[in-house]
């Protein structure tokens, strides 16, 4: 039996829009706005902090420590001057500098004594002060030994101004480029916290979407089982009371993982509720679902969906699925069923051929929602799971809803183990028991 009608469009359809739509074109704009600031804020933070350097020269010699100074002060730089290791240690651990120009040979703690002590700190401000050894030893031994002492850089004396420039140049930008990558990354971990607190957030959200507790049905039993890759997922389940007295049970899938998916499921749920308000045939819910839903995103976005609309006292169930996996049905005398979805997905096309399967089910009779993440994660080694496979896997034995359900989960999607589970899983089990 087909049904094919045609609906008006909702009233709350454009507030409906405006939440889904709207904020994504806001945080575009935002978020490449706040990006081209910050990087023309690092440009020029970085400008300043080569411009604004302070430079400690250590040296004993007093001659070396005033044309040093000099040299340092022609070039911009600000300069600070000591005359041994001890005095430097007091002033970087006082005031830290933004780079150290240290004698190698010193009465007292030599330059690669005082680098070592530096290097060993807790304060990062002063274990990372870039460091230009200055030595009058133009030996490779020496070399080495400046680099084994913790210095960034070395210059042999007598010193080249043009050299010594360079290499401080070098080292401060450095030192900038370290900086700025220590904000981002502070930033990121900014970031990720409050993702983390917003996922949390959402994961509460959707949970409460998510029925709680099982259906209280005389004469039935009705199991359940929701577990996302990550805290939110893209899956959604659910039962409504229709004006005729069926119980609506219906799930849905939407595309992706996380926040954006978990919105969907949202939407999923105001969806259905809203179409079983108004209509009392399966195929009327689900063709209202797919004509809001594809009114808002325009063919944008799709979900796979399938309801079930069974009449509690006789047992009649009627089935329509788009998109999604087949509906299993494990019967008492040991026979199974498979029901398929023969529309696409919800929200790809404008008037989808939504068909309703009409079954009986009797006393033992037992049928199976669930999303296509059971075909993706097996114990074994095998490839995925597929509908013919999962069929073969109901166990008509099995002594409740709740049973047959683990039994499958148990073979699909284990909740422990060394192989995590690759999408969201939703699985829906109802039996009819008198």
């Amino acid at each position: 039996m087909q049904v094919l009608q045609s609906y008006p469009q909702s009233d709350s359809l454009p507030i409906i829009k405006s939440f889904f739509l709207q904020p994504a074109r806001r945080l575009r704009k935002s978020g490449i706005n706040t990006m081209t600031q910050r990087i023309s804020s690092e440009s020029k933070d970085e400008m300043s902090d080569c411009s604004h350097a302070e430079i400690l020269v250590v040296d004993d010699d007093a001659l070396s420590r005033r044309v040093l100074a000099q040299l340092l002060t022609t070039a911009g730089y600000k300069c600070r001057v000591c005359k041994n290791g001890s005095e430097a240690l007091e002033i970087v651990h006082a005031a830290p500098p933004s780079l150290l120009l240290l004698d190698f040979d010193m009465p007292g703690p030599n330059g690669a004594e005082v680098l070592r002590r530096l290097r060993s700190d807790h304060n990062p401000a002063v274990a990372q002060i870039p460091a230009i050894m200055l030595t009058a030893h133009g030996s490779e031994e020496s070399e080495v030994s400046c680099l084994q002492a913790g210095a960034d850089d070395f210059v042999t004396k007598p010193v080249n101004a043009a050299v010594l420039r360079a290499r401080i140049e070098t080292q401060l930008r450095l030192r900038s480029m370290r900086r700025q990558l220590e904000r981002q990354n502070n930033e990121l971990e900014t970031w990720r916290r409050d993702l983390e607190r917003d996922l949390a957030a959402a994961r509460l959200t959707q949970q409460s979407l998510i029925p709680q507790k099982p259906l209280t049905m005389p004469g039935w039993q009705v199991a359940t089982c929701y577990r996302p890759v990550i805290q939110v997922g893209g899956d959604i389940y659910g039962w409504l009371r229709m004006k005729n007295g069926r119980i609506l049970f219906w799930i849905a899938d939407g595309t992706g993982h996380g926040a954006a998916a978990a919105l969907l499921t949202t939407l999923a749920k105001l969806l259905f509720h809203h179409g079983s308000m108004e209509h009392d045939m399966p195929a009327s819910v689900m063709e209202a679902v797919n004509h809001d839903f594809r009114s808002i995103f325009g063919g944008r976005s799709f979900m796979t969906a399938m309801c079930v609309a069974v009449d509690p006292s006789t047992g009649r169930a009627i089935i329509v699925g788009a998109g999604h996996p087949p509906l299993l049905i494990a019967r008492r005398t040991g026979a199974t069923e498979a029901i398929a979805s023969v529309a696409p997905p919800l929200g790809l096309v404008e008037h989808p051929e939504l068909t309703e399967t009409i079954v009986d089910l009797e006393p033992g009779d037992t049928f199976l929602l669930y999303t296509d993440g059971l075909f993706g994660s097996s114990k074994s080694k095998q490839p995925g799971l597929s509908p013919k496979r999962l069929e073969k896997m109901l166990d008509h034995s099995a002594p409740s809803a709740e049973a047959l359900l683990r039994r499958i989960l148990t073979e699909t999607a284990p909740s422990k183990g060394e192989q995590a589970l690759p999408d969201d899983v939703a699985a829906l089990a109802v039996r009819r028991t008198a």
